[in-house]
């Protein structure tokens, strides 16, 4: 059976990834970050080539998602890090979850949840170094005491202490540096307090592939989030996912629903935002925003078929966008395109279709919804 549109998951390509992330990371461990579905990539198939990649931990937001990698089997150390107050933390705690802590009430249900379920919790404090998002702020030295004592007592464990960059794809920006001092300020306060932490982390994708914070970032462990899907994380600032030794993940693919001929001055969509300049073959492409084509795409993205790129014409549909496939073109209706790859043979990519929507890649790959299937190659018992 045809599928109308599918996308590609190239798990070797990750593997591979992973592996440019270890050589970066030197001898600190590497955490790959599943978040959000593997940024749209698919949580458990990710999750498992990420550790047969050499990965040793991996990270998630939200704590359902650390659950539904235990329920898969997955038994490799992971993080979860967005867990508001009230959270299900019996079943995090059980499963044997890392659990990110931020506040005193944070740590107040964490230590219930664990005398509750007779095990100790494993805790990461999170420090708020200058980002202003996540992270322990005015009240840090009062939570390192009330950490020290839950510690003495053992009724948690602490692991590891935390932060996040706000601007590591920046080379040379100021504000790297010193959210690395305000960083290391805390950790002497931790030496100070007595907290015994184990590993300290920090380092994201951009501080692992920015030659002037990677050796002086990376601690004991750096998360690897958009460089394990093989993207860039700053395309102008530091260059594509080729320069970086990186492979795109994903390949995004569709059918043509409709070929026809338009004559010149018919408009195209919506609003009538397009008006054809000549004679023309369009390409009805059956996905639409519903998707997570974004809607504000111009003609910088399109569909690459019949080995020429076809650029977008009008404005983006709920479930199908238009292409100017050109008056020559041999395409026919159920042609099977590329909306994105990894450019390779000329075909757009999410970083083109980022620029196209005033987006990032994060933004392109992660938004493609539950509609259409993700299809994942190169499974470690391929033997590829």
């Amino acid at each position: 059976m045809s599928m109308r549109a599918f996308a590609e998951i190239d798990l070797a390509a990750l593997r591979s990834n992973v592996a440019k992330i270890r050589e970066r990371a030197g001898a600190s461990r590497v955490m790959a970050v599943v978040k959000a579905d593997a940024y749209g990539h698919g949580l458990i198939p990710c999750a498992r080539a990420s550790i047969s990649g050499g990965a040793q931990w991996l990270g998630v937001a939200l704590l359902e998602e650390a659950i539904a990698i235990r329920s898969a089997g997955i038994k490799a150390r992971t993080i979860a890090w967005l867990v508001p107050p009230k959270s299900d933390l019996d079943v995090a705690i059980r499963e044997d979850i890392d659990l990110s802590i931020a506040s005193r009430e944070h740590l107040l249900d964490v230590i219930t949840s664990g005398r509750k379920v007779g095990v100790v919790p494993r805790v990461h404090l999170e420090i708020d170094t200058g980002m202003s998002r996540g992270g322990v702020l005015k009240d840090f030295k009062e939570l390192v005491a009330a950490l020290k004592s839950a510690s003495d007592r053992s009724q948690i464990e602490v692991v590891g202490v935390w932060s996040h960059f706000a601007r590591a794809d920046e080379p040379g920006e100021p504000m790297s540096i010193d959210q690395l001092a305000k960083y290391r300020e805390a950790l002497d306060f931790l030496l100070v307090s007595g907290l015994d932490v184990k590993m300290q982390h920090m380092a994201n994708s951009a501080a692992i592939f920015n030659d002037s914070l990677t050796s002086i970032a990376r601690f004991d462990m750096v998360r690897g989030g958009i460089a394990t899907y093989g993207l860039s994380p700053d395309v102008k600032l530091m260059g594509a996912s080729n320069s970086l030794g990186l492979k795109p993940v994903m390949t995004l693919k569709a059918q043509l629903q409709l070929v026809k001929e338009v004559p010149a001055g018919a408009s195209v969509g919506y609003g009538g935002t397009h008006t054809l300049k000549r004679d023309t073959k369009l390409g009805v492409v059956a996905m639409g925003y519903a998707d997570g084509i974004p809607r504000a795409s111009d003609n910088r993205a399109g569909v690459f078929v019949g080995g020429k790129r076809a650029p977008i014409t009008g404005r983006v549909s709920m479930d199908q966008f238009v292409v100017d496939l050109g008056s020559e073109s041999s395409a026919k209706s159920g042609d099977l395109v590329t909306v994105f790859g990894d450019g390779s043979t000329g075909e757009y990519t999410a970083d083109d279709w980022a620029a196209a929507s005033g987006s990032i890649n994060y933004e392109i790959v992660t938004r493609i919804g539950p509609r259409v299937p993700r299809i994942h190659l190169h499974h470690e018992s391929d033997h590829s």
